[in-house]
């Protein structure tokens, strides 16, 4: 399966704010109604994730959508122009 480096980086940035509000993978995906091996494919980069499951996302941790992705610099590091 072909990774994605800003899907990789989007993916640690997501594992990061679920393990903040105390998720386990398998917890996160139920409460977000997605399957939980589809979750974990994101957070290792390997599925781009659709926004409809990004809202889901936000609403479950409580987030701004747009808190969901890495800060810009580091975003900018690896996407290319």
């Amino acid at each position: 399966m072909q990774k994605h480096s800003e899907l990789i980086l989007l993916g640690k940035h997501l594992r990061a704010l679920r393990k903040a509000k105390a998720f386990t993978q398998e917890s996160f995906a139920y409460a977000v109604g997605i399957n939980p091996r589809y979750y974990g494919a994101i957070e290792r980069g390997e599925k781009n994730v659709a926004a409809r499951n990004l809202i889901r996302m936000a609403c479950t941790l409580e987030v701004e959508v747009g808190k969901l992705f890495p800060p810009l610099k580091k975003l900018m590091k690896i996407v290319k122009k």
